[in-house]
């Protein structure tokens, strides 16, 4: 437990997350959605709040963080006015959860501030996240390798059904279009009511793989087992999104082609994290993941992509305060 006595700031540093696939979009057993998700080491938000005599922000996102600070100030009735100073943000639209770990980074530095006590979940509701996935709001809880229940007839985010370290050895490689933008607001409440009816075959073959081949690759360090169901699961869901993008299952062709040729040179475990446009493959050591970014880093540069190197992160937030 926290000490709730109000505070002067806060400072908390969030961690991204993968999104790494759905387990049941058709919803035929009252359950939709169903997440498979990693937080991830880097990149990172980080921001700073503490009390002031108007309301601002300041860095990158200052107009999202705005909107945030006067959501949460009026959901919680709060008297008081607030300075919010972004150091870093994760590259919003990327696919890498920014809305969300923006959102409770800011809303839970409220609280400490104020001396409330509220769950990430509570946080997140307030602040208009979780409505199909909780992924986000349990990598900022917790961190590590996470699958949720999808969303029933309750109006709140998904349970939790698995929360667990990633393996410390094994590497992701992002690659960032940064020229590009995945679906987002209004654009993705479409193309979500917009996608083809999703068969109940493949539904149950994503909940397969999941249960007796990427968790039990997981739990055993077996990354061949894990990248093999990680990929499929991917060309299923990729598959059934390509609708909505143009009929690709890759928001950026050019990070498609890049991952296609990590696949060739031995990466595992090749996707897009929700609407993207970044990508990922898993490799089982730092070493591999230098060999394959050197590899491929000049082809990236020439298409205008980016390459970066991180790990699972096995714990949330960071939070401190001071008076």
């Amino acid at each position: 437990m926290h000490d709730t006595s109000p505070v002067k700031g806060c400072r908390v540093s969030a961690p991204a997350r993968l999104h790494l696939g759905f387990l049941d979009l058709n919803g035929g057993l009252g359950r939709r959605y169903g997440s498979i998700g990693l937080a991830l080491d880097f990149p990172s938000t980080d921001v700073q709040v503490e009390r002031a005599e108007t309301t601002s922000a300041s860095g990158p996102e200052h107009d999202r963080v705005l909107t945030v600070v006067h959501r949460c100030v009026e959901a919680l009735k709060l008297k008081g006015h607030y300075k919010v100073d972004v150091a870093q943000a994760i590259p919003a639209h990327a696919g890498l959860g920014s809305g969300t770990q923006l959102a409770l980074a800011i809303g839970f530095a409220l609280m400490r501030i104020e001396g409330l006590s509220l769950s990430p979940q509570q946080i997140g509701d307030l602040a208009g996240r979780g409505a199909r996935s909780a992924i986000g709001m349990a990598a900022f809880e917790g961190g590590g390798f996470i699958v949720d229940g999808g969303r029933g007839t309750l109006d709140r985010p998904p349970p939790v059904l698995i929360q667990m370290p990633f393996p410390d050895a094994w590497r992701c490689l992002l690659v960032l279009d940064p020229r590009d933008q995945g679906a987002h607001g209004d654009r993705e409440t479409k193309a979500f009511s917009a996608l083809p009816p999703f068969q109940d075959a493949l539904a149950d073959r994503l909940c397969r793989l999941v249960l007796m081949q990427l968790v039990p690759g997981l739990k055993e360090q077996d990354i061949t087992a894990f990248g093999a169901a990680l990929t499929e699961i991917q060309r299923i869901v990729g598959g059934h999104f390509a609708a909505a993008q143009g009929g690709s299952p890759w928001t950026s062709p050019a990070v498609g082609a890049l991952l296609q040729r990590a696949g060739e040179q031995g990466a595992t475990g090749i996707g897009q994290t929700s609407w993207g446009p970044t990508g990922f493959a898993f490799v089982r050591s730092e070493d591999v993941a230098a060999r394959l970014y050197h590899s491929l880093v000049e082809d990236a540069k020439a298409s205008g992509l980016e390459i970066v190197i991180v790990r699972g992160r096995n714990a949330g937030a960071t939070i401190a305060t001071y008076p």
